[in-house]
């Protein structure tokens, strides 16, 4: 029976190699103690048993399992040497670490020296031999009864060998995804348990009652193995003159792991990379009996070729053990544990070993695939709730962030958001939903939705929050979340805040210097019954401005005002280091604000929108009030001719008059107020007309016989963009033409 030593019950026999791993169960044991124990009996029961017969026997059979524990536990040092160490188990994913055995002196080993001087008539052993001690009592010494000792050890065994299952066990329940619980098992079973493994999984893994459709492929996930020992400078003093030095150690001072079946020359395991599952195939039929089965029996035997390929070679007789993976509904994979030679065979109990280690180990892989669907859902989840990436309107250039909480709390409700607006104008907007869970993200994205519906129909800032509180307490009487929206007019520079429980921005200006925003700050959305207040401010071209949830400022290390302050001190730092004539590029600037959060000082996801304002210059705007009368188109054309005269883009005139006489015309026949009519001359030609109407304009095929209705169809052949949006005071209809080439060494 095969021994698993511990750590866990004082000094015990460990057989050269042992050591402990991080689990506290030993490794590569070998058992030197059976044979002293065998020769050792049968010389005192024999009844022309020889003295001299006996101890060569048992000399023999230490020199035996001293170069049996070489190639699968390490070598063994001379007694009193230092104990150096040595590589135990190599995992086959790159850069990942690697356990360590130890060799350590055996106490079966100098056992079987006393067991073979007492034989020889040298004396009596002395006390604390171990297994030389033990192996005597059972032959028959003074004092001991007959047959105790076997019963002693057997039961030391048993226990080994639950304490070896059970941190083997813990460590494979540490993981958490695949990967680990998979190097969970690898590092558990080698070289504790065998000297190879190799783990097959499905591919793909079923999820949860998922049906899979195809064939049934298994894909190798990781194999590990005994490491050749580099470390042989006392290898003639431990193994001894009885051993051949050529086969045990090539010329480099390494073992020569290729006259072991489990390896190739190179050290590696020459498995197939994918095993499709023949229906009614040999492996088929084992996988599906669920128990592990030893390689040698006959199912095995067909079975593992089919797995490994046919070039892979197998260990004679009980030294490979073939373990099917099943989880809860289905079997998910396979492993297969290898033993070389000079180690002593798998037994019956175990299959059992192997086939707590397979159930651990695929349940564990059961709850990684469930955790990883649910973490996917979390991550698309948010990932869809927020931007893929923001507009980029004229007059503003835009950066933003998003971090999660932690890597284990991937949702949660902070968004941010910027919405073009008519009149050249965008909506910033950052909000915070109370929690991190998926219903905060669900909630989050319908607040979001909304204020971009709301958004779109001009809404003053201090009535979108108003309706978003409207929507909160709709959504449940437990709805909180806190808002900032302000929307900027690069054209008149200037910019409209309006604060619903959220950190106050900051604004950083051209010249280095950072403040706090002073905005009401509001009750948060969600309370009900309370007014916000809007507030306008200078938006100067060149400043940037800093929208942000709490998670930035606040923390179990800090409070908000703390952590807004040192946050006003990062800005003004990093504009002095970049200088004072031009403003921080948005993105490093981004990167160098999460850059204050220490390890330990986030608690919370975070949200970041950073704004710098351009702004449009008023030599590059053009403005006028039209009265609804029949002559409005024209007068509407000759104001366009001359902005375009003004600007220097003549060649554009007959595409803009067209479209303009167009439009105004529209808007003449419906308004009961005076049309207002803008150009803007940025990175293209913008035309803007306003009326009082709300009803907006839908593009039609006329028939031939109709006298209208092809208004709407030059504007969409001839513009490179056009659009309606409906206003609270009624609706704007633009157009966008491209500006044209400047001629070779003309700037513009």
């Amino acid at each position: 029976m095969t021994e698993y030593p511990t750590s866990q019950e004082g000094p015990q026999p460990v057989a050269s190699g042992g050591g402990t791993d991080e689990a506290g169960h030993g490794k590569a044991p070998i058992a030197a103690t059976e044979a002293v124990r065998t020769h050792a009996t049968g010389a005192g029961t024999g009844p022309a048993a020889e003295p001299g017969a006996a101890a060569a026997a048992a000399a023999s059979d230490v020199r035996a399992a001293r170069s049996a524990a070489g190639p699968a536990g390490g070598l063994p040092r001379p007694r009193g040497a230092a104990s150096a160490e040595v590589p135990a188990g190599a995992g086959a994913g790159p850069g990942q670490s690697h356990d360590n055995a130890r060799p350590r002196d055996t106490a079966d080993a100098a056992g079987a020296h006393d067991a073979a001087a007492r034989a020889a008539g040298a004396g009596p052993a002395p006390a604390g031999a171990g297994g030389g001690a033990a192996g005597l009592q059972g032959a028959g010494g003074p004092g001991t009864p007959a047959g105790g000792a076997p019963d002693a050890t057997a039961a030391r065994r048993e226990g080994d060998r639950l304490r070896f299952v059970g941190a083997a066990t813990r460590r494979i329940a540490r993981g958490i995804d695949l990967d680990e619980i998979v190097l969970g098992l690898c590092r558990a079973t080698v070289p504790t348990f065998s000297d190879a493994i190799l783990v097959y999984l499905r591919d793909p893994l079923p999820v949860g009652d998922e049906r899979p459709v195809g064939p049934v492929v298994l894909r190798l996930r990781r194999t590990d193995r005994l490491r050749p020992i580099d470390d042989l400078t006392d290898i003639s003093s431990t193994i001894g003159a009885g051993m051949d030095l050529a086969g045990a150690a090539g010329a480099t001072g390494e073992l020569d792991f290729s006259q072991l079946p489990l390896v190739g020359p190179q050290g590696d395991l020459p498995a197939a990379e994918l095993c499709e599952i023949r229906p009614g195939g040999a492996l088929a039929e084992v996988l599906r009996g669920v128990r592990p089965v030893f390689g040698s029996s006959a199912a095995a035997r067909t079975a593992l070729p089919e797995l490994l390929g046919l070039d892979h070679p197998l260990p004679r007789g009980n030294r490979a053990v073939l373990a099917p993976l099943r989880g809860r509904r289905r079997v998910i994979g396979a492993a297969v544990f290898l033993r070389s030679p000079e180690r002593p065979a798998f037994e019956q109990n175990d299959l059992l070993v192997a086939a707590q280690l397979a159930t651990h180990t695929a349940l564990g892989i059961d709850k990684a695939v469930l955790y990883g669907r649910e973490a996917y859902i979390a991550d698309e989840l948010q990932r869809t709730m927020l931007p893929d990436s923001l507009p980029q309107p004229t007059g503003v250039r835009l950066a933003h962030r998003y971090l999660p909480a932690a890597e284990t709390a991937r949702v949660g409700g902070d968004w941010y958001d910027a919405i073009p607006l008519p009149g050249s104008r965008v909506a910033l907007v950052v909000g915070d939903v109370m929690g991190h869970s998926m219903t905060s993200a669900a909630i989050m994205g319908q607040l979001r939705t909304t204020a971009q519906t709301l958004a779109q129909l001009d809404l003053p800032p201090a009535e979108v929050l108003h309706h978003l509180d409207e929507q909160a307490q709709r959504l449940g009487s437990d709805r909180m979340a806190t808002c900032m929206y302000a929307v900027y007019d690069p054209v008149a520079h200037r910019i409209t805040i309006a604060n619903a429980g959220h950190p106050p921005p900051v604004l950083l200006h051209l010249g280095g210097r950072a403040e706090v925003l002073r905005v009401p700050p509001g009750a948060p959305i969600g309370v009900g019954g309370v007014d916000f207040e809007a507030v306008e401010l200078d938006a100067p071209a060149g400043a940037t401005l800093l929208l942000y949830t709490d998670g930035l400022v606040e923390s179990r290390l800090r409070d908000v005002w703390t952590g807004i302050e040192q946050l006003r001190e990062r800005l003004a730092t990093t504009a002095q280091l970049t200088g004072l004539d031009h403003p921080p590029p948005l993105e490093a600037l981004c990167d160098d604000v999460l850059d204050m959060l220490g390890p330990g000082d986030r608690d919370d996801d975070i949200a970041l929108l950073a704004a710098r304002f351009d702004g449009i210059a008023p030599s590059d705007v053009a403005y006028w009030f039209l009265d609804p009368e029949e002559t409005a188109p024209g007068r509407a054309r000759r104001f366009a001719r001359r902005a375009l005269t003004r600007w220097g883009l003549e060649e554009l005139s007959d595409s803009l008059e067209l479209l303009v006489s167009e439009v105004v015309t529209n808007a003449v026949r419906y308004a009961e107020r005076p049309v207002t009519l803008r150009l803007l001359r940025t990175d293209v030609l913008r035309c803007e007309v306003g009326d009082d109407s709300p009803q907006l304009p839908r593009q039609r095929r006329a028939r031939d016989t109709d006298e209208g209705g092809r208004g709407l169809f030059l504007v969409n052949r001839l513009a490179r963009r056009w659009g309606a949006t409906r206003l609270s005071s009624g609706k704007v209809v633009w157009f966008e033409l491209p500006l044209p080439l400047p001629a070779a060494g003309e700037r513009r």
